[in-house]
């Protein structure tokens, strides 16, 4: 199977984000109506539901709205309020012991990839890679914070957003961990996530959300598919989660641990996934850095430097191996 990463630069909607939305939407209308029509909120209640928790978002999303088409079902979508399910099994961790990094695997289906970087400059300048056309996995903004998330490991589903759209919510407002930790307490998630930050003054949090729980924020530097607890056994033994944790706390708790060590370690299993008969597979490795508000990104044998200040739009490729019925 090939791959690919769309690396675009466009500080607000326009045609370049009208062109990845044209090319992926039938994708996501279909995963969108796989419950049926019915099983999605219609369109004036979730888009006031978008208002009501993330206003500032509001004239970004009738943007979009409009160059998607108009229509009701992509607004539905792109309110993203209580979308069908999905899973990631990821692993992220908050590395401060120099300068304040965030580096994580992300690790999904690959027939499933959005494959889009964007920079854009819609409240403030911000990267990130790109989910459900305006959502993101993870990301920095101009003022140093840097977020990913991870899949909670929990079958409930609630009330609430698609949490890529929540991620974006946080690095276009908030301005350091604290800022963000302080919204994550009233914004309802559909799913449960793990969400860790670090921001330029070496501020890091991992805060553990989901639906019908009050969000629990805490000091862990690290997370990977279950919150600090493991709830959905199946799950975590398909995915390795405990012993991915475990292998981020070894690292970390070695003495003088260095970064290279630590970058090496997502290089390889288990922090490195590849599960294709699960349709789970480490699909890039991301560094963040506050300081400089910058970001690498290991692909395919490949380093892609981008920042807040330098981005370059480009194409990148890379073959992985599926099973035949893939």
């Amino acid at each position: 199977m090939l791959i690919s990463l769309n690396c675009i630069d466009e500080e607000k909607p326009g045609a370049k984000w009208q062109q990845v939305f044209n090319k992926s939407w039938p994708f996501y209308k279909d995963w969108f109506l796989l419950e049926g029509a019915s099983a999605r909120p219609g369109y004036l209640s979730s888009s006031s539901e978008l208002e009501k928790f993330m206003p500032e978002l509001m004239p970004i999303y009738h943007q979009l709205c409009h160059l998607a088409g108009g229509d009701d079902l992509s607004a539905r979508y792109l309110s993203m309020y209580c979308p069908p399910p999905y899973l990631a099994a990821c692993s992220q961790i908050a590395w401060t012991e120099n300068e304040p990094i965030l580096v994580r695997n992300y690790d999904y289906n690959p027939a499933l990839f959005e494959g889009a970087m964007l920079r854009t400059n819609w409240l403030q300048p911000v990267v990130g890679m790109s989910d459900c056309n305006w959502g993101i996995l993870d990301g920095i903004n101009e003022s140093g914070l840097a977020i990913s998330l991870a899949f909670g490991g929990k079958k409930s589903r609630g009330v609430g957003f698609g949490i890529p759209i929540i991620i974006r919510y946080l690095l276009e407002t908030c301005h350091s961990v604290l800022e963000a930790c302080e919204k994550l307490k009233y914004l309802p998630v559909h799913m449960a996530y793990n969400i860790t930050m670090v921001d330029k003054h070496s501020d890091y949090s991992t805060i553990y959300v989901g639906p019908n729980q009050a969000s629990l924020i805490t000091k862990d530097r690290a997370a990977t598919n279950h919150q600090q607890v493991v709830e959905w056994e199946n799950y975590a033994l398909m995915t390795s989660s405990q012993e991915r944790i475990d292998t981020l706390m070894a690292y970390m708790n070695v003495p003088l641990q260095t970064e290279a060590n630590l970058l090496n370690a997502f290089a390889m299993p288990p922090l490195f996934v590849h599960k294709p008969e699960s349709s789970f597979v480490a699909l890039y490795t991301a560094i963040y850095r506050p300081w400089s508000t910058s970001m690498k990104l290991l692909w395919e044998g490949n380093e892609l430097h981008q920042s807040i200040d330098s981005f370059t739009e480009k194409i990148f490729y890379k073959k992985i191996k599926m099973p035949l019925w893939h």
